[in-house]
Order: C-alpha cells, then structure tokens, then sequence
C-alpha cells in the first residue's frame, strides 16, 4: 500500500452512529456523502508515525472507560450545520497526542479544536440557515456515547481503516 496521510477520529456508539449517520444522509447532499459521520481529532498525520500512533491510540484505549460527551450545540458551517460535541475527557486525549506529534502537526491540527459532527456540507448558505432553525427549535443538549479511536488513511476518497482501539 501506497503510504498516505492519517486521520484521527473518535468512533461513536452504535445507536449515535445510527442517529448521525441517519441525519448526514438527510441533509447532505447525496453525491457528496461518501462517509459516515465522524468526529475528528486530527486531519493530517505523516503516515510514517501509523506504528506510534496506533501504539499510543491503544494505551490511551485499553483499560480506560470511554470519555463522557455531549452533543451539546448547533453550529452554522456558513453552507452546512454541524452538532457541537463537548467532552472535556476527549479534549484532554486529544491534547495528550497533539504534544505527543507536535512538531509534525499541520497549522489545522496545531489550531484550536472546535469538536463537531458534520451532518451538512456544501450547500447554499440559505439551506444551512434552513436546517439550522429547523433544528434550533427542538434541540435539546443529549448524552453523545464515544465507544472508541480510530486511524485511518486518506487517499482522497473514502477513509481506508488502519487500526481501531475501543474503550473498556
């Protein structure tokens, strides 16, 4: 396999997943809907440091309980909407492996981490208001279950699994 960047995500549980996935697939245009809905730690890691990534995703995984979230917010993307997560656990697992992979983080990932699931993208901006509202006047903040990380490879296309680590 051709090497290629990693991407760092959180992997939810299995009735959230179902949620999510059920609302990107409502809102997000179809033709351009090609993964699951995913919370991002990180968008760009070198793919030589996949043995060091995995190793720490696992210590920071096994014999841990999974880390409390929330959905917590809605947020206009300007041509999307996106559900604000809150999870000051996962905030700490992100910052430990940012110190970790430093020096090789891109500006994105070194920048401020604004935790978000995108369930709308790439629409005109009077559609995201639409949905914002539509879905404003009956949010309420909800538990968000985190069942565990994964890393993946980007190769342009849809997100290649290198390694999954579940919670405890």
């Amino acid at each position: 396999m051709t090497p290629a960047p990693i991407i760092v995500s959180a992997l939810f549980g299995a009735e959230d997943a179902a949620w999510l996935n059920a609302a990107r697939r409502a809102h997000f245009p179809p033709e351009r809907n090609v993964l699951d809905a995913h919370l991002t730690l990180f968008h760009h890691l070198p793919p030589d440091v996949g043995a060091e990534l995995k190793r720490r995703l696992s210590e920071l995984t096994r014999n841990q309980p999974p880390p409390r979230a929330w959905i917590g917010s809605l947020r206009n993307l300007g041509r999307g909407v996106a559900y604000g997560v809150e999870s000051p656990e996962l905030e700490a697992i992100r910052a430990e492996l940012a110190d970790a992979f430093a020096p090789l983080l891109t500006p994105q990932d070194r920048a401020g981490w604004r935790p978000h699931v995108t369930i709308q993208n790439k629409v005109e901006p009077a559609a995201a208001r639409a949905l914002l509202a539509e879905l404003s006047a009956g949010f309420t903040r909800r538990p968000l279950s985190i069942a565990g990380l994964a890393a993946w490879w980007y190769r342009g296309g849809p997100w290649e699994p290198l390694s999954r680590h579940m919670f405890a």
